[in-house]
């Protein structure tokens, strides 16, 4: 090989192994440019895991990661679920035996279910829709969340999320 190709491939060694770094996003995260699904201001002051979530499910939407988005809406309802039943001093009433908290499934049974709270006709019905897109993204071989899929359920989300966060006593 001549001087100039080594030189050539020495420097796009340099660059390769340099240039990956420099593209890599903040560790914690970068926010959305929109709000499409939930707006930050929902979920703005109430816990920093809450917030990411939130700029997650954004951002995931914003990118066309629809699995992903609805793996995060799943997410954020069994939080949220646990920081109400927490909220109300209530937390054994979500977990098992051992001290864990139940699946979502039975977190979703158990607060529809309590009487220290009343849940919203339209909060009741979407727990469960909310689940069954995150738990198909996540768990279904031949499933592919797609924009339609997210886009119906934005109004429930944006309902059962806001009843859930003053449940919590977050907002």
């Amino acid at each position: 090989m001549s001087k100039a190709t080594d030189r050539a491939l020495s420097i796009f060694g340099a660059l390769k192994s340099a240039l990956p770094a420099a593209y890599l996003p903040p560790s914690g995260g970068t926010k959305p440019s929109t709000n499409m699904v939930l707006p930050f201001s929902l979920v703005k002051g109430t816990r920093g895991y809450i917030e990411r979530v939130v700029n997650q499910i954004n951002g995931s939407y914003e990118h066309g990661w629809f699995d992903s988005c609805a793996v995060m809406i799943r997410r954020l309802v069994e939080t949220l679920l646990i920081e109400a039943f927490e909220a109300k001093g209530l937390a054994g009433k979500i977990k098992n035996r051992s001290g864990d908290y139940l699946y979502l499934s039975d977190l979703i049974q158990a607060a529809l279910q309590e009487t220290a709270w009343t849940l919203g006709r339209n909060a009741r019905t979407a727990l469960p829709r909310l689940k069954d897109i995150g738990d198909l993204s996540a768990h279904s071989r031949r499933f592919n969340a797609v924009r339609e899929d997210i886009d119906s359920l934005l109004p429930s989300l944006r309902i059962a999320s806001q009843e859930l966060l003053y449940l919590a006593g977050l907002k």
